[in-house]
């Protein structure tokens, strides 16, 4: 028993063996204490007084105070790595394991030491910091629910291509029921719409929603400010929560949901295979409902199910119909009049181009907003490149260009007259050139001329075989469609739609 430390608790059995009159043989064969040690602690007990049975017993503070072991005095060896104690306390700080330390310090530092006096610095360092004491929070029932994200493992995506897994994950604070969904991604819309099924699992809503300071929920975080998301605050509009942000940096806040997550991970994940993410969704629901929420659980020392029982009528009841799931974001009009959602095209009025607009996009609508007015509104697309277009969105010019088509100007042409329909068909059979603006000028001039002037200026163009917008305006800026033609305008069309783009016949080149 040489340089044991005794409890106090045995100082204190021994001195009532000794006022009970046990001798000091009695009591070291018990085992409580060595006789040299006995025969210090009568000694100074007789000379306290405490060995009379008709006093009581001194308090544990005032026994402590006399046989109590002296502490230690402070080391005076120096550690090999005080040089260093500043680089090894930001390593320290930032999680740093002790192999890679003492290999950096060996690498670049020149160090010839041990690893154990790099453990035992390592000891002493954290011992120095301070532990911050923390509280356990109280949840009333149906008044929170917090929510995370925990990887998850690889599935087969309906591509074909093998990608990784989120788990959502929402519990109940006061009863630990939970909703656990497998899903591909971590965007808006999958954060939406995991909280409605959730929701729908539950039965109701909670008073509020314990997150983190994820993108998908909040824009900004700050710890007494936050920015919540645009689409997550119309979803707590439309149920009813409150949305409760954890501080930066701060992921105890949330420590029921942090549980659930490493619960799920080694509970659920281990020794199971998967088909696909249905599979594994499917999987997921039965473990719940037969393993995780009919265990007795760590911290209530209740089944989460029998606690639900009781929470679920405290729930907020669902609204009869369901809020629209809408994604908010903010785009650029690019210079075609244009937006870019998701991979996909949206026109909008092209008076709007540079400005920035709000994006609404749900499953099957996409509406966009400029200054709280909608501009503009679309079926959802899918495909990549896909493109939506209206033709009033587009500039006038672009306009004319998409309504005034060859039809179009085939039939304007022969409202007109015979001759301007035949040299637009002449226009049209050009072999190099498309003519369409040609065309749509050629028709566009009946607003200032008139038909009968257009149609006789036409005719004189055929005649000489130039169907071409500058003949036709050149005739009518001279005044040359009422001037005698030789030849008939049929024959002429006839001779240049057949002999080519310029061709001419025989008698065509004598005439002329």
């Amino acid at each position: 028993m040489a340089n044991r430390r005794f409890e106090l608790f045995e100082y204190r059995q021994v001195l009532v063996r000794m006022r009970q009159g046990d001798s000091d043989r009695d009591i070291a064969r018990a085992g409580l204490m060595g006789r040299k040690k006995l025969t210090a602690v009568r000694r100074t007990a007789q000379e306290l007084g405490w060995l009379d049975p008709a006093q009581p017993l001194p308090q544990d503070t005032v026994i402590a105070g006399q046989f109590g072991r002296t502490p230690h005095l402070p080391s005076t060896c120096v550690s090999t790595l005080e040089p260093f104690r500043e680089q090894i306390s930001s390593w320290f700080d930032a999680d740093v394991q002790g192999t890679t330390i003492h290999s950096a310090l060996k690498r670049n530092h020149g160090y010839t030491g041990s690893y154990s006096a790099v453990r035992r610095f390592l000891k002493h360092l954290g011992a120095e910091r301070n532990v911050t004491a923390t509280t356990i929070l109280d949840f009333p029932p149906a008044d929170a629910a917090q929510v995370d994200f925990g990887a998850g493992p690889a599935l087969v995506h309906e591509s074909g291509h093998t990608l990784k897994t989120w788990f959502f994950v929402m519990t109940l604070c006061w009863s630990r029921h939970q909703y656990v969904e497998l899903v591909f991604d971590q965007t808006v819309e999958t954060w939406l719409a995991c909280h409605r099924r959730a929701f729908e699992w539950f039965g109701g809503c909670p008073g509020r929603i314990i997150i983190d300071n994820a993108k998908c929920a909040i824009i900004r975080a700050c710890t007494y400010d936050p920015e919540v998301q645009r689409s997550y605050a119309g979803l707590a509009e439309g149920y009813g929560f409150r949305i409760d942000a954890c501080p930066p940096h701060d992921p105890q806040k949330k420590g029921v949901v942090e549980s659930g997550v490493k619960y799920v991970k080694k509970s659920f994940m281990p020794l199971r295979t998967f088909r696909d993410l249905p599979d594994a969704n499917r999987q997921l629901r039965e473990w719940i409902m037969q393993e995780a929420s009919v265990r007795e659980h760590g911290t209530t020392r209740e089944q989460p199910l029998a606690r639900f029982a009781i929470e679920k009528p405290l729930l907020t009841a669902l609204p009869d119909v369901p809020p629209v799931l809408a994604a908010w974001s903010t785009v650029t009009v690019h210079r075609d009049a244009h937006i870019q959602h998701h991979k996909a095209l949206y026109s909008v009025p092209f008076a709007l181009v540079a400005k920035t607009l709000w994006v609404k996009a749900t499953d099957t609508v996409v509406q966009l907003f400029h200054q709280h007015e909608l501009v503009a509104t679309h079926p959802r697309l899918r495909k990549p490149g896909a493109r939506s277009t209206v033709r009033d969105h587009q500039p006038p010019a672009a306009q004319a260009w998409l309504e005034h088509d060859p039809q179009w100007c085939l039939a304007q042409a022969k409202e007109i007259g015979p001759a301007c329909h035949a040299l637009i068909l002449a226009l049209f059979n050009d072999e190099v050139l498309v003519n369409l603006r040609g065309a749509q000028g050629i028709v566009r001039l009946r607003g200032k001329v008139g038909d009968a002037r257009l149609d006789a200026a036409c005719e004189r163009a055929l005649a000489h075989a130039s169907p071409r917008w500058r003949t036709v305006k050149t005739i009518l800026d001279k005044g040359l469609e009422s001037e005698p033609i030789g030849e008939s305008p049929q024959t002429l069309t006839d001779t240049y739609v057949n002999g080519g783009r310029f061709g001419r016949n025989l008698q065509s080149l004598l005439i002329h």
